[in-house]
């Protein structure tokens, strides 16, 4: 059956839906790269709430869509922005993520780091910002998994120099009990972190993280850079000091930024690859084998999608990663914590379906189908 779906500029275009799903089964994890997806989180649709309300999860849905991603043999990365962190899901609900997350990795020996921030308070002064951090980072090694520490909006609120950004990190560091991954969010994803580490200049900024860097190297697992930027990127990563890992989150270019050049290649921390995880975990696995042609064509044609999902403005990306995992059946509904299922508009979820239904990724073809369906027709669109 051909699917009528809205061009975005008052018209139709059709499409005809998948047949069936390409063969992608579960495997082993990961070698040649040490891959996260940034998972995600399943809002209760049953729970009567407001935007402003608490975030209400459905936990069992939530934690069977990581168990999903373990499968695949890859990494999750909890309790990110991809899980709404700040846009929806406040530190209560974090704190309950993370530890019931961590847990699952447990029993199921899945890879695990989850994210440190301090939106346990809006604003205050660096002491508050610094003991914000410490609570979290205290929670989420007594789990066991590992930090990532999180670009904090109060911090850059509070600080006024770089000085203040390498003794609030160099802090945190010292104390931390095991190698974390330090993050570096883009105001892209959140205005509110315009000019982190001190300068609205990326060079400048640039060297203020490797100094952070280059004091704590023993202490420092990783870097992710979420940047958008793979030139950027590219010459980051060749300044970091002997056995600190570059793990992309760049949801443009990361085909290219994972299979490297002569010189080195990026890890992987992507949202992205939640909608995309089992194809992802398909192509590393190819990588695996040292063929990174194979690798580039099963990828490459991903990139299309995500660029859609995360086109501006960038911060409702996650609009469009939830819809792909009602379609895929992953969740019996699209409704987000905060509401934010609205922030995307009836076009650009029929291109994410058409674009993710050309790529195989839905399980069940059929039930995706129904689905966008069932949706056009919310909006008055009939076929």
């Amino acid at each position: 059956m051909t699917l009528r779906l809205p061009d975005g500029q008052g018209g139709f275009r059709s499409h005809t839906p998948r047949s069936a799903p390409p063969a992608r089964s579960a495997g082993a994890p990961l070698t040649s790269r040490t891959v996260f997806s940034a998972a995600h989180v399943v809002a209760d649709p049953y729970a009567d709430t407001t935007p402003d309300s608490p975030a209400a999860v459905d936990w069992e849905a939530t934690l069977a869509f990581r168990r999903h991603l373990w499968s695949h043999g890859l990494g999750v990365a909890e309790a990110m922005d991809t899980a709404q962190r700040g846009m929806g899901l406040d530190w209560s609900g974090a704190a309950e993520l993370i530890r019931r997350s961590a847990a699952e990795a447990k029993a199921v020996g899945g890879r695990i780091a989850c994210g440190v921030g301090t939106d346990q308070i809006v604003s205050g002064s660096l002491d508050d910002v610094r003991a914000a951090y410490e609570e979290q980072l205290a929670l989420v090694e007594g789990t066991g998994a590992q930090a990532i520490l999180m670009a904090s909006r109060a911090l850059c609120a509070a600080a006024t120099n770089a000085e203040d950004y390498l003794a609030v990190y160099g802090h945190l560091l010292r104390q931390s009990a095991e190698p974390v991954i330090l993050h570096w969010l883009g105001p892209m994803f959140d205005p509110a972190l315009e000019g982190y580490w001190g300068s609205a200049d990326l060079d400048t900024a640039t060297d203020t993280f490797l100094e952070v860097i280059a004091a704590h190297p023993d202490k420092i697992d990783g870097i992710k850079v979420s940047l958008l930027d793979a030139r950027r990127e590219v010459e980051l990563r060749r300044r970091l000091p002997q056995g600190v890992r570059c793990y992309t989150g760049d949801d443009f270019n990361y085909p290219e930024l994972i299979a490297g050049d002569e010189q080195g290649f990026s890890h992987a921390l992507l949202g992205i690859f939640d909608p995309l995880g089992p194809l992802a975990a398909e192509a590393v696995r190819v990588l695996d084998t040292g063929d990174v042609k194979g690798f580039r064509e099963l990828l490459d044609p991903t990139v299309e999608l995500s660029r859609h999902l995360f086109r501006t403005p960038t911060r409702f990306y996650k609009t469009g990663v939830v819809f792909l995992a009602w379609l895929a059946g992953h969740q019996s509904h699209f409704t987000m914590v905060g509401g934010l299922q609205s922030a995307r508009s009836l076009p650009h979820f029929a291109r994410a379906y058409e674009l993710a239904d050309g790529l195989g990724l839905f399980p069940d073809p059929e039930l995706a189908e129904s689905r966008m369906k069932n949706l056009l027709t919310l909006y008055g669109v009939t076929q």
